[in-house]
């Protein structure tokens, strides 16, 4: 290949890949790789290939794994390491594969354009009726559909979880840009660069946007990077957690945070149930790629080449942050619905929210920590002694009779009205001030109507405005 080829490649691929000697992607062929037709309308024009671990019970999970620039279903299966992880914890696996992107040479996902990147569009439809395929044909289990992605397929991934936040109980965004961060082409550089910095509740709206009818729960979020990456910005990784830690609710600090194997700093934001909800994962020293540990030990995986990089397991990682290692992490009940604010008061903000059918009780989420200090049996509840204008983020949560917990609802905000007012003076003027009227000689609070005494200069009392023009006599309570 020339020169000018490999240049015009690279350009193609928006720096997200920067290829030093490009390969053309060859067909996905290895023994247990099987390339699945007719999955789909498929308008992103994508190949769906399987892996399916030997006597793959029915309602396993399943896993979608997305290839970066230049790369293959093939290639990533080969490489990720994610056959050997799902023969060991009985899950299907899905390589979708973008065959060609502007020419042959790219093979990039196209996470940077509306009409491929949004709900029931493009590459993003085509994906999902991969999991409608799997769901129908192999029986995986519809609560938990994971999805992971490198460079190009992590921006991919990154837009599916915006996209498709009811279908996909988590995902891992590996060395990708923030969700929706570009709507002109994956060749929109400073969505890779870290140059387009923005607010936690930017990144989060445009998460929010992606569906911007849907009120449940969102995924949970794993971000890989490598410290010397100089293809994707290490402050991708940031932006990606400030984007997803926003949806959640839940702070930008993290809950704690421990040193893993190959140089790897894990931080976790935890949910109000002490679960990591978002958890990142900086490889020190490593650059652009995936991070594998060619071995056989349990928490070793993959082979190493080109993007594919020597230094921890990091789908071995993934899936235990998914919870594929285990059994019985799915939610017995679904998230509550229809969370609202019913009503403010300026210490006080009043919820209610639909029925969730099993439920013995309701546990109500403050900024993330439980509030309510016996069970709500109900669906409305009332948290007062709130600090007067000030903004809070509340979800909800059903449990059932043995005390399970299950999945939180989407957070809603409600902000206190501010501090009632109170003005202390004569009577004569306080009915000048509009606080109160006269009748008869005697003075009367406005709203409340209460007999304040003698319409003179000599008799004072203290009003407090509890609503608009709506006084009562509070003396020495302010």
């Amino acid at each position: 290949m020339s020169r000018i080829a490999r240049r015009f490649a690279a350009l193609l691929a928006g720096a997200l890949l920067l290829v030093p000697g490009v390969v053309a992607a060859t067909p996905a062929s290895a023994a247990g790789l099987t390339q699945v037709t007719g999955f789909g309308s498929n308008p992103g024009s994508l190949n769906m290939y399987s892996y399916l671990p030997a006597n793959l019970p029915s309602n396993a999970p399943l896993v979608l794994a997305l290839h970066g620039c230049t790369q293959s279903a093939n290639d990533y299966y080969s490489h990720s390491g994610w056959p050997k992880i799902a023969d060991t914890y009985e899950f299907a696996v899905v390589f979708p594969e973008q065959p060609s992107l502007l020419n042959p040479i790219n093979n990039c996902f196209d996470w940077g354009t509306p009409s491929n990147d949004s709900r029931g569009q493009g590459e993003a439809l085509s994906v999902y009726q991969m999991v409608q395929y799997a769901e129908t044909n192999y029986h995986v289990n519809p609560s938990r559909i994971y999805i992971t992605g490198l460079s190009a397929g992590a921006g991919m991934t990154a837009d599916l979880l915006a996209d498709y936040p009811d279908v996909f109980a988590a995902g891992s965004i590996d060395s990708g840009p923030a969700a929706q961060c570009s709507t002109s082409g994956i060749t929109n550089s400073n969505c890779t660069s870290g140059s387009v910095s923005q607010t936690p509740q930017q990144w989060g709206d445009l998460i929010r946007n992606s569906d911007s009818g849907y009120t449940g729960p969102y995924p949970r979020v794993a971000i890989w990077q490598g410290s010397a990456d100089t293809t994707v910005n290490p402050a991708e990784m940031t932006y990606n957690m400030d984007g997803w830690t926003n949806v959640w609710g839940i702070s930008q600090t993290p809950s704690s945070t421990q040193s893993l194997t190959g140089g790897t700093t894990e931080s976790s934001y935890n949910d109000s149930t002490g679960k990591p909800a978002v958890q990142t994962y900086s490889v020190s020293g490593m650059t652009h790629g995936l991070a594998v540990d060619p071995g056989s030990g349990a928490d070793q995986c993959g082979t190493t080449s080109t993007y594919y990089l020597a230094s921890i397991c990091s789908s071995y990682y993934t899936a235990k942050f998914f919870g594929l290692d285990q059994t019985g992490t799915v939610p017995t009940l679904p998230a509550p619905t229809g969370l609202a604010v019913t009503g403010t008061t300026s210490g006080s903000v009043s919820l209610s929210w639909g029925a969730v059918s099993g439920a013995a009780s309701y546990d109500v989420y403050r900024n993330g920590t439980l509030v309510n200090a016996s069970a709500v049996t109900g669906t409305a509840y009332t948290d007062s002694g709130l600090t007067a204008g000030t903004g809070y983020s509340y979800a909800v949560a059903a449990v059932d009779a043995s005390g399970s917990i299950g999945a939180q609802s989407a957070a809603v905000n409600a902000t206190t009205t501010a501090a009632a007012l109170c003005f202390t003076d004569n009577n004569y003027n306080q009915t000048v001030a509009g606080r109160a009227y006269q009748s008869g000689g005697y003075t009367y609070a406005n709203g409340s109507n209460q007999n304040m005494g003698l319409w003179n200069l000599a008799v004072t009392h203290t009003l407090k405005e509890t609503s608009a023009n709506y006084y009562v006599i509070a003396d020495g309570q302010c």
